[in-house]
C-alpha cells in the first residue's frame, strides 16, 4: 500500500478492504475526508480527470442519462439552516397532508436534467400549482404567508384560479452544439462570449454610466 494513510493499514485490513472494494494488484483506491458534499465533488472530478488523461473515455460515443428525484431543501452550512436545494417551485413528491410527517431533507422534488457525456444538456420540473402546498413548502425555510403572497403575488392569484398539473423543460442549445462539436469550452462556440471577469470585448462593455443615464432611469450609485 503507499500514500499517506497506507502506513496505518494492517496486512489483513488490506486484504478485507481488497475484498469489499472488489481490486486487485495494479488497482488504485482513494480516499476522500470532508463534509459529504464536498468529498462527493471532489470524488466525481478526479473520476473524470483520471479518466480523460488515461483515456478510458470513447469521444465517439454520446450517452445520456435522466437524472431525477432531486431533494427539495438542503442544508445551508454557512447560515445553518434549511433552504431551497434548487427549484422552489418545483411539485414535491409527498401530499400536502403529509409534509409535516417527515423531515425536510428527506423530501424530493419532481425535478429531472437530461445528461449527455457528463454534461447537462435540458432541466425541467413539474411545477408546484396548488397555493396551499405552495405556502407549506415557503414555509420550511421561513418564509411566512404575507412573505410569499408579497414575493410572488402575481403567481399565487393566478393559481388560485385553478391552473392544471403543468411542466416542462428548458434545452441548452450551445451545450448540445458543444458537444457535437468536441469542445470543452462553451465560450469555443459562443458567437460573442464574455471573459471570465463577464467582459464583452466586441462591445467594451461593461461600461460605467453616465450622470445623464443614471439619471434618466432615477437610479444613484452609493460608494461604501
Amino acid at each position: 500500500a503507499f500514500g499517506p494513510i497506507g502506513k496505518y493499514f494492517s496486512e489483513k485490513a488490506l486484504n478485507e478492504l481488497m475484498k469489499k472494494c472488489n481490486i486487485t494488484d495494479g488497482d488504485s483506491l482513494f480516499f476522500i475526508c470532508d463534509k459529504q458534499k464536498i468529498a462527493e465533488k471532489i470524488s466525481g472530478l478526479s473520476r473524470e480527470k483520471i479518466a480523460r488523461e488515461l483515456k478510458l473515455i470513447d469521444e465517439n460515443v454520446f450517452e445520456f442519462c435522466w437524472i431525477t428525484d432531486f431533494p427539495l431543501y438542503r442544508y445551508d452550512e454557512d447560515l445553518k439552516k434549511i433552504d431551497f436545494s434548487h427549484n422552489p417551485f418545483s411539485m414535491p413528491n409527498i401530499k400536502y397532508e403529509d409534509f409535516d410527517k417527515v423531515d425536510p431533507l428527506n423530501i424530493l422534488a419532481k425535478q429531472y436534467d437530461l445528461v449527455c457525456n457528463g454534461v447537462e444538456i435540458s432541466s425541467g420540473a413539474i411545477r408546484n400549482h396548488i397555493p396551499k402546498l405552495m405556502y407549506k413548502v415557503f414555509s420550511k425555510v421561513g418564509y411566512s404567508k404575507e412573505n410569499v403572497d408579497k414575493k410572488f403575488s402575481g403567481m399565487i392569484k393566478a393559481l388560485s384560479y385553478g391552473a392544471p398539473p403543468h411542466g416542462g423543460m428548458a434545452p441548452g442549445i450551445d451545450r448540445i452544439v458543444m458537444l457535437l462539436a468536441n469542445e470543452e469550452n462553451i465560450r469555443e462556440i459562443t458567437l460573442f462570449p464574455l471573459t471570465q471577469n463577464a467582459q464583452d470585448l466586441l462591445m467594451g462593455a461593461p461600461l460605467d454610466a453616465s450622470d445623464e443615464q443614471l439619471k434618466d432611469l432615477n437610479l444613484k450609485i452609493l460608494k461604501k
